[in-house]
């Protein structure tokens, strides 16, 4: 009889044991999601095909997602390699121009110290879909390894969220911005004004407790 008891302690300490495993393993990586950095992005491009057209800046700013302090910023102008490809209508906007551009960056130097700043950080941007496009091309291009986590957040799905709290029709940076109270982004576009006007916009959707 106590060989018997042994045994089913033995047992159900193991099963125990193992749904313990089975949860931690489930919802560790969840709360892990809840505390990792946002990678707030904005790009600059020579034009909507990832596959045609290429980056000329980068605006990045990395927050903790629970109080939206700012944990690191990165701005920097990237040498384009085939500008002829380029949209006139693209360069219009960002108001690409030589002069301005003469100390540009090669691509993998970017790319390089982007990786390095938003490691295990989910990446953030107004329209996820065509930034990050354009983030993977050119970690593809340059050799670089991406470190973020693999998840992304679209603005735009955010605001669709809130468009009944926030009274949002419309759904661009720019549409979110005078709704909610916000100042657009000027002309010509800057990565980093976008990436500044991104993160106004998810805090005042957020509503985190902790002003930023």
């Amino acid at each position: 009889m106590s060989n018997e008891k042994n045994i089913f302690s033995l047992i159900f300490s193991l099963l125990n044991n193992f749904t313990s495993s089975l949860i931690s393993s489930i919802f560790k990586p969840m709360l892990e999601y809840l505390k990792r950095p946002l990678a707030v992005t904005d790009l600059e491009m020579t034009g909507l095909d990832a596959q045609l057209h290429e980056i000329i800046e980068i605006g990045l700013i990395v927050i903790n997602q629970s109080t939206f302090k700012i944990i690191d910023k990165f701005e920097v102008k990237v040498k384009p390699t085939h500008i002829k490809t380029a949209q006139k209508k693209a360069l219009e906007k960002n108001g690409y121009n030589e002069k301005d551009w003469r100390k540009a960056w090669e691509l993998k130097d970017a790319v390089e110290i982007y990786a390095e700043k938003t490691r295990d950080a989910i990446f953030v941007s107004q329209n996820a879909y065509a930034d990050w496009s354009f983030m993977a091309e050119a970690f593809k291009l340059t050799g670089v390894e991406d470190l973020t986590d693999y998840h992304r957040l679209d603005l735009f799905s955010v605001g669709w969220s809130k468009a009944e709290e926030f009274d949002l029709t419309k759904f661009s940076l720019t549409s979110m911005c005078k709704s909610l109270g916000i100042e657009p982004e000027p002309l010509p576009h800057r990565a980093m004004n976008g990436a500044k006007k991104a993160l106004e916009v998810l805090r005042k959707l957020s509503n985190p407790q902790v002003v930023f």
